[in-house]
């Protein structure tokens, strides 16, 4: 009657469209979800939890704790209202007369609802069996007196009903009118006549109805709530569900009708009991009001006591919900009833039905839009365990339900549909930083998968362009513990691009009875947490290092995410140290003992790999055409404290792009010098090196026009965008300690021999280029002050002649040698562009 007598007929059916697609369309989806698996305690809070993980059915889980008990409160306000307008003494009089003896105030009402709610909880606390009953037999007696109502529309004949309206400090009496069925009646019933509610004084609109009424059909989630209590809910709730949703909606039609046809607006608007005033037996009208009320009420409250249950067992809230854990001998959650009956005291000091129906629309709205967004995640999901035996849904109505959810929490009340949002993002947050992991599952990992798998195919090599270029870094781990530093180094370097730590086992599994790599990934993987970097992890069994790092090259990442850059720590003679038992992430011993990594080796302990082997790896890398990057004492940069003294001075990178054992071409526009300068402004581009300086040194000799090639070199990094600081270093000395030792002039055959870039210094060069030489471009690079945090040297590519491989790796050492942290690069790939 209020929803028909402020709406009108035509405005009455839309709301009834509207809700019930809304709920139609959420039905759907959980008898989609209900079909999908054994369903436990907590109804759509489970539902939603073990689809969506522990931050949205946590964050869900109690705004529907919150939807149930405010329900349950707007149900016993409502039955209140209802004994009052039966047995309250009317507006104006001091003493009530026959059956009107109850005093109306706001504190008599509370009292009213208070034994009333006490009644309630009363059933709840002897159980799920008693409450089955009890709602068992309120709707025989519903159904009975539906029927009565029904025909009394047919039966009644046209009378006039007296109504006393509160008015000030007295009462007025108005008169509606039941004029059984008269064309005249609908017609004046079709449009819509919003007037003032008389129990809260407010003007009533289309979005304050639509409240109301929406309360109403908040039912269908009473069969899901009790999820823990049925034998199969899979079984039942959708078929319970489905035929409740169908029942109300056509009685709710066909009353809206009646009433329409056979009511005057008035009694309609100013009396919200006028079916008492109009039935063949008005007493059974009001024991199926007050049977309904309660059983919604009830519904409501047990309800929320079961998805209090289930989230105080699931723990996401550790010690606070901690009490409502407790059950009684049969199972029953005594403290979960109590705690909500609780909340729902709390709740019925709003006092009025209309004041709280807009706050619990929009809960219950809100929870409707994430039960529809589960399903759509698991159906857009595409896992193979998405099976539900209930197969009439789709995407597309899980779109719509959300849709619709969505909308009309905007149109109701702005305002709650805001602050409901705000709480629910609160929640979100807080359970994702503070709840504990969960083995339930995650929906955002299937659908990352989906989704990167989906655009990892859009990724063609193909189309690869220099412009967008960035460097993919394949780091080779010996062991973590001696490597904490090096790790967070190279993760500066990959600028948002690829980065897998790779690591070879030498074992043969021929000989093993299974995988000994399995165990070993989840200590990789909580090593990568905590030191918080962004990279995936790669190990692999093989009889060598050099062979496994092969298999790495040739096996890690996919698609068009492939490593281009090979990275190395130096082969040297230095014992390393143990940088996880410094680092700030691992300060307790339990948590190191945790990774399962073995202990360093010690200065006696042989190697695993020759130095043989090792400048093998680099150049097969480099056949590869991966580039490749040699890291020394990494392990002794303190990063914090380097970036800490950015104030004055702020610290420098050195960066040398010229080929220190090839004094005879100084070029610095060849692709390897251009790559070492990328790598540079990478790591300065990153955020914690942001403030650092790039240093470029040139090196000139006497009488070659330094400052035409200075000019040229600013030039070139005006070209490519760098901002670097140019220091120009001459170095006569130096190569006149390599031409005293070699066999020909600058110019001569040697020399043009080796211009083809495919050959540089090498094979011929690493015979040539003396030990002297070498120290003295290493003190040359040391003497260049103030000391960098970091400096970036050309890496020779390794010759061709095999035996020379120690040589060359002799060179390498002596030429890095109490450089402190030192990167070696040697680039095979364009990486820079001058074009937009």
């Amino acid at each position: 009657g209020f929803v028909v007598g402020h709406a009108g007929l035509y405005q009455a059916l839309a709301m009834f469209a509207v809700a019930y697609f809304i709920i139609g369309m959420t039905v759907l989806s959980v008898c989609a979800i209900a079909t999908n698996g054994a369903l436990d305690a907590g109804g759509a809070y489970y539902m939603i939890s073990r689809a969506l993980g522990p931050e949205f059915g946590g964050s869900i889980g109690i705004m529907f704790f919150l939807a149930n008990v405010c329900g349950s409160a707007l149900y016993v306000l409502g039955l209140v209202e209802a004994v009052v307008d039966s047995f309250g003494i009317p507006p104006g009089q001091e003493a009530g007369t026959g059956v009107h003896v109850l005093p109306q105030s706001y504190w008599y009402e509370l009292l009213y609802g208070t034994v009333l709610l006490a009644l309630c909880l009363l059933v709840c606390l002897v159980g799920a069996s008693i409450y089955a009953k009890a709602t068992f037999l309120i709707f025989l007696i519903v159904a009975a007196v539906l029927g009565t109502i029904l025909v009394s529309f047919f039966a009644t004949r046209p009378l006039k009903v007296p109504i006393h309206l509160p008015h000030l400090n007295g009462s007025e009496t108005d008169n509606g009118f039941f004029t059984g069925f008269s064309l005249n009646t609908l017609r004046d019933n079709l449009g819509g006549g919003y007037g003032v509610d008389y129990t809260t004084g407010q003007m009533m609109s289309f979005s304050s109805v639509f409240a109301v009424m929406f309360n109403g059909c908040t039912g269908i989630m009473a069969g899901s709530n009790m999820s823990g209590d049925l034998k199969r809910p899979s079984y039942s709730i959708p078929r319970g569900t489905i035929s409740a949703v169908l029942f109300t909606y056509l009685v709710y039609n066909l009353l809206a009708f009646l009433m329409c046809a056979t009511c005057n607006r008035i009694l309609l608007q100013k009396d919200y009991g006028f079916l008492r005033d109009i039935s063949i037996f008005p007493p059974l009208v009001t024991v199926g009001i007050y049977a309904a009320t309660l059983s919604a009420a009830m519904s409501n409250l047990i309800g929320a006591s079961r998805i209090l249950y289930a989230l105080a067992r699931d723990d996401l809230f550790g010690r606070a919900l901690a009490l409502a854990k407790k059950t009684s001998a049969s199972g029953n959650p005594v403290m979960a009833v109590i705690i909500s009956w609780l909340v729902v005291q709390v709740v019925l000091f709003s006092g009025k039905l209309n004041t709280i129906a807009s706050v619990v629309t929009t809960f219950f709205l809100l929870v409707y839009a994430t039960v529809n967004l589960a399903c759509l995640a698991l159906e857009w999901a595409s896992a193979p365990n998405f099976r539900p035996t209930f197969r009439y849904f789709t995407w597309h109505t899980c779109l719509l339900g959300i849709a619709g959810c969505c909308v009309m929490m905007f149109l109701i009340s702005p305002v709650s549909a805001s602050a409901s949002l705000g709480f629910l993002l609160l929640l979100l947050l807080a359970l994702h930083y503070l709840s504990p992991s969960s083995t339930w599952g995650y929906i955002s990992q299937a659908l990352i998968f989906h989704q990167v798998r989906k655009y990892l195919l859009m990724l063609d090599v193909r189309k690869d362009h220099v412009k967008f270029w960035r460097p993919q870094m394949l780091l080779m781990v010996q062991n973590p513990r001696g490597s904490a530093r090096l790790i967070d180094f190279v993760n500066d370097l990959k600028k948002s691009g690829l980065y897998v730590l790779g690591h070879v086992e030498l074992q043969d599994l021929d000989m093993l009875p299974s995988d000994p790599l399995q165990p070993q990934q989840d200590s990789w993987l909580s090593l990568v947490d905590k030191l918080n970097v962004k990279a995936f992890v790669s190990l692999t069994l093989a009889p060598s290092v050099r062979h496994g790092v092969r298999q790495l090259l040739f096996t890690s990442g996919l698609g068009g995410m492939r490593p281009n850059t090979l990275v190395l720590g130096f082969y040297d003679d230095e014992a390393p140290q143990d940088g996880l038992a410094r680092h700030p992430a691992f300060t307790s011993t339990r948590e190191e003992v945790r990774l399962g990594f073995p202990p360093l080796r010690t200065p006696t302990t042989p190697k695993l790999l020759s130095a043989r082997e090792y400048v093998g790896i680099v150049a097969d890398a480099l056949k590869m055409l991966r580039n490749v990057l040699l890291a020394r004492q990494l392990e002794s940069l303190d990063k914090a404290w380097e970036l800490r003294r950015a104030a004055s001075p702020p610290p420098t990178i050195h960066v040398w792009p010229v080929n220190l054992l090839r004094p005879d071409s100084a070029r610095y526009a060849d692709t390897c010098s251009l790559f070492l300068l990328q790598m540079a402004c990478v790591l300065n581009m990153a955020r914690a090196w942001r403030r650092a300086r790039l240093r470029l040194f040139l090196c000139v000799e006497a009488g070659t026009m330094p400052h035409a090639q200075e000019e040229k070199l600013r030039q070139l990094l005006k070209d490519l965008r760098i901002q670097a600081q140019i220091q120009l270093v001459p170095w006569d000395a130096i190569t006149r300690l390599h031409w005293q030792t070699c066999r020909g002039p600058p110019g001569g055959p040697a020399e043009e021999e080796e211009e083809d870039e495919g050959v540089v210094n090498f094979p011929t060069n690493t015979t040539q280029v003396s030990d002297e030489y070498v120290c003295a471009a290493n003190k040359l690079v040391l003497e260049q002050s103030p000391a960098p945090a970091v400096r970036f040297l050309y890496l020779p590519r390794p010759p061709a002649d095999t035996s020379l491989y120690p040589l060359y790796l002799h060179q390498l050492e002596l030429l890095t040698r109490g450089l402190g942290p030192t990167v070696l690069v040697h680039g095979v790939s364009a990486v820079t562009s001058t074009q937009l």
